[in-house]
């Protein structure tokens, strides 16, 4: 049996962790908001009652994947092709979840379900960050990741009841913020010549297909471009 010690000990770490896991996401907070704030908006301004983008936003919780949603959206809505674009989009989540599956081994089983159901980008990156560094702990996880997801939320409501008044966003620039998150994801996992070309490849695929053909093929042509040149072997001075 654990001793009162051993109990206050753990709930002290695990407090920890929460603030830590908070601290390491509050620049993502900052830069998810206005991509939030532009969704809301552009959520609306295609028929969206408030209430449906927000909806939107607590079950899917994939910007890339709504964005592209609303891209494609119809009056009445497609839906096959949008479930087939949101697909197309979200795969890389399978690869994002099996290459964070080690972090979280010792995680229960419900706090796995929940890990894998609020993973985006951003918190995936840090997360994945952070076991490389020590072991991801479910504290640190949360605290990474509940705020990020209420954030998402909050913006998301926040641009759906703004939207008559923001109007056209683009003027703004607030739609650069979502290169600009992946862009400094990016960074952290920069490995020299190997990751240039995985995004060469990837970047060629996708122009090339989006201007041959229409709908969501060229994010398939991307990721499978870029898979492909991730298994191109170079040598470590080519690497470096």
């Amino acid at each position: 049996m654990q001793t009162a010690r051993q109990t206050t000990d753990q709930t002290t770490r695990a407090g920890g962790d929460i603030v830590a896991g908070v601290k390491t996401i509050l620049p993502m907070l900052v830069a998810v908001a206005p991509i939030g704030l532009v969704f809301g908006a552009v959520a609306v301004g295609k028929g969206l009652s408030p209430l449906e983008a927000m909806a939107m936003s607590a079950l899917v919780f994939a910007g890339g994947s709504q964005f592209v949603a609303m891209d494609l959206w119809t009056d009445p809505p497609a839906w096959a092709a949008l479930g087939f674009a949101a697909l197309l989009v979200n795969l890389r989540l399978i690869l994002m979840s099996a290459s964070l599956e080690r972090a979280v081994a010792d995680f229960a089983p419900a706090q796995k379900l929940a890990a894998f159901a609020i993973m985006a980008d951003e918190n995936w990156a840090l997360a994945e960050a952070r076991s490389r560094r020590q072991k991801l702990t479910p504290a640190f996880y949360f605290g990474l990741s509940l705020p990020f997801y209420g954030m998402w939320l909050v913006s998301t409501a926040a641009g759906a009841l703004l939207g008559a008044v923001i109007g056209d966003t683009r003027p703004l620039g607030l739609d650069f913020a979502f290169p600009a998150v992946f862009i400094v994801l990016l960074m952290g996992f920069w490995k020299g010549r190997q990751t240039g070309l995985v995004l060469a490849a990837s970047a060629l695929a996708s122009i090339l297909v989006h201007a041959l053909l229409p709908g969501a093929w060229y994010i398939a042509a991307g990721a499978l471009a870029g898979l492909a040149a991730a298994f191109i072997p170079l040598s470590r001075e080519q690497v470096a």
